[in-house]
């Protein structure tokens, strides 16, 4: 069981909030990958890479006659994705992610051809084009095979280059900015906008909600930008997170943050068993009988439970929290079904999420 119990401390506001518009916008693109070593689609099963082959082909001048059954194993087609960062402008690079959506079994050694990457517009926002690192490493030999993390997806760094800019303009209505929470709490939002005004010294924010600051900043761009520099420096002590629980579901893994209490509560865990043993016998005819031999199956079940006596939990703080469900002796993954049952009595004081 792991633990997570951190006190609330100051921070500066850019590591609480974002100005709202400044944020990456995500741009997609289908591309063809290759100079594969045999390890691409098989182009009979993804009539698509052969489609997208022989349209780039004669987009270059050179004519595919029809029917024709290209046996390609060194191209893969492949989605690209990539994250437009704000302010980027035409000419800058960004990163490229290229997966594979057909069978190819890797990308290792692959080059991605000149990709458009567009918007949720349908406008062409950058180019991709480069060749692919793929994390992953695999080996065959005589008919065995070992494979460590994914081959399917490779990533280029600075693989893209920005043709076209997404606009931004920041205090357009008479300098007007907003500033907005990244974890919404009214608290958090009144001390920031009692911080930022004391560093002014004058009612420039106002808090619209829970997550939204409203700012007036300064018309001229060059002193909006020091305005701007200016309030992400301020610290502001944000509100404590409530009581939480987060329990990982496929790994077993339990988390609790500092403000986790137990009411008292009187818990039983033991574990039950079910083992099924099964022999198999053969039941034969006799002689000149019009019988078949076959398979008789005897099966012997058994259950087991392991018995536990009832134990008091309560806990206070955290560390006495983590020694009444210790002392319960469960498992991490008898551990879920504990803090459910507690949480459904109204002992577990906090809240209870599954991932």
């Amino acid at each position: 069981m792991l633990l997570m119990q951190g006190m609330a401390q100051a921070a500066p506001l850019r590591e609480l909030a974002d100005f709202a518009g400044v944020r990456d916008n995500v741009l997609i693109g289908y591309g063809l990958v290759v100079g594969l070593d045999g390890s691409g689609d098989q182009t009979m099963q993804t009539p698509f890479t052969t489609q997208s082959l022989t349209n780039m082909f004669s987009q270059l001048g050179i004519t595919i006659p029809p029917g024709t059954n290209m046996q390609l194993r060194n191209v893969a087609a492949v989605m690209v994705t990539a994250n437009l960062p704000p302010f980027a402008r035409s000419g800058q690079r960004i990163d490229v992610v290229a997966s594979s959506i057909g069978n190819a079994r890797s990308l290792r050694g692959g080059t991605l051809l000149m990709t458009p990457l567009k918007g949720v517009d349908g406008a062409t926002y950058a180019v991709a084009q480069g060749n692919l690192l793929v994390g992953g490493v695999g080996a065959e030999a005589g008919g065995s095979s070992v494979q460590i993390n994914q081959q399917a997806g490779g990533r280029i760094s600075n693989g893209a280059l920005v043709e076209r800019e997404v606009p931004l303009e920041l205090g357009s209505n008479g300098g007007q900015l907003e500033l907005q929470l990244r974890a919404a709490d009214f608290n958090t939002a009144l001390r920031a906008v009692q911080a930022i005004n004391g560093e002014f010294g004058r009612p420039v924010a106002a808090a619209l909600d829970g997550r939204s600051i409203r700012l007036q900043g300064p018309i001229d761009p060059n002193q909006r930008v020091a305005f701007m520099a200016r309030v992400e420096r301020i610290n502001v002590l944000p509100m404590e997170a409530p009581a939480r629980v987060v329990i990982n579901a496929r790994t077993g893994s339990v988390v609790l943050n500092g403000r986790v209490t137990l009411k008292p509560a009187a818990v039983a865990h033991g574990n039950l068993s079910v083992v099924i043993d099964t022999q198999y016998g053969v039941s034969q005819p006799s002689p000149f009988g019009q019988g078949e031999t076959a398979v008789v199956p005897d099966s012997d079940i058994s259950i087991s439970q392991e018995q536990r006596a009832l134990q008091v939990v309560e806990g206070a703080d955290l560390m006495q929290v983590v020694d009444a469900l210790n002392a319960l002796g469960a498992t991490p993954q008898d551990l879920m079904s504990i803090l459910q049952a507690l949480k459904a009595a109204g002992s577990l004081q906090a809240e209870l999420e599954i991932i």
